[in-house]
């Protein structure tokens, strides 16, 4: 019965009535197994004080021996909910009481995955004093930084800059240029449109050509039709005419899957920096009499290699096209 009492005062945060019933059980290691189980969905006591920042209820269940590394039925322990929420006390108390700074959940994260992700500066900056690796990778290929660039948390990325130990994620890949993690942080940034972020990782010194299977930060920026993300790379130097694992390049990519108004411009800006004429097929076309003449689909996109006037005629085949509606700019 005591131990059902201390439960209930423990999860209604009731100070005094916990520590009554502390006091008064015969059985304080047994009570203590039981401040330590997960309760109501393999959810502690100290998980639910360190969610609520409750600090008098961090401090008397750690005072009790409450298991300061207990993981729930995620994996999670009380430190990562402290770090989810931002809040700075409750993170001095668990660290005070030996927490794990790069205990990983179930998913693979360590409490800097989500402070960082949630943009929360200070507690990220305590997590990084007691050591916490801003390398390490979550379950989906994600380190803290690739976190705070892809949620736009602008005071974070420039505090991870800042980690010796996060200036190897910037460093260009050797041999294989292709990134087999799928991602980068430029390539969050850029498909989220971040601007001041993007303009950090290149001042930084990130390698801004780097390619996942996806292709580059480029490809990202431009299927999602973020404008100036592409403007900005393309004066930052990225190579436009890069082709991804499908052979396809960024201005492949918009003229295949995007319809936008924001596409027209970011399509004109692509032409301009590929210096390369793009069209596309407006229907079918084929010479069944003429085995090197142009056969075409409707769609196909067809990149022009080289204008040329006509001999017989004195006007370039590309004119030929457009004036009987083969092809569209």
């Amino acid at each position: 019965i005591a131990t059902e009492h201390a439960q209930v005062a423990l999860l209604e945060a009731n100070i005094e009535a916990t520590r009554v019933a502390l006091l008064s059980s015969p059985f304080i290691n047994d009570l203590c197994v039981c401040v330590c189980a997960c309760v109501r969905h393999r959810f502690s006591p100290l998980h639910h004080a360190a969610l609520n920042g409750n600090l008098e209820l961090i401090s008397l269940l750690l005072e009790s021996q409450a298991a300061v590394d207990i993981r729930d039925q995620k994996g999670m322990r009380p430190l990562h909910y402290a770090a989810w929420q931002g809040k700075a006390e409750p993170m001095k108390m668990l660290l005070k009481s030996g927490s794990s700074v790069n205990g990983q959940s179930d998913e693979g994260q360590i409490p800097l995955h989500l402070s960082a992700q949630h943009g929360h500066y200070d507690v990220s900056e305590m997590l990084l004093q007691h050591q916490s690796n801003p390398c390490i990778v979550d379950n989906a290929g994600k380190t803290p930084l690739d976190l705070a660039c892809e949620f736009g948390r602008v005071g974070v990325v420039q505090l991870l800059l800042s980690s010796n130990m996060c200036a190897a994620l910037l460093e260009p890949k050797k041999g294989d240029t292709t990134d087999p993690n799928g991602t980068s942080p430029l390539h969050l940034a850029a498909k989220n449109g971040h601007i001041d972020i993007i303009r950090l990782l290149i001042q930084a010194g990130i390698d801004i050509n780097r390619q996942t299977k996806a292709g580059t930060a480029l490809h990202e920026a431009a299927l999602c039709g973020k404008t100036e993300a592409v403007r900005l790379l393309l004066e930052s130097g990225i190579n436009a005419t890069v082709r991804n694992t499908y052979s396809q390049t960024a201005l492949d990519i918009v003229y295949q899957f995007t319809a936008t108004q924001a596409s027209k411009e970011i399509k004109q800006l692509l032409r301009d920096a590929s210096a390369a004429l793009q069209v596309r097929a407006l229907k079918d076309y084929c010479n069944n009499y003429d085995l090197t003449s142009l056969n075409i689909k409707a769609g196909d996109v067809i990149t022009v290699k080289q204008l040329f006037l006509s001999e017989a005629r004195g006007f370039s085949a590309m004119v030929y096209c457009v004036h009987w509606r083969l092809m569209n700019f």
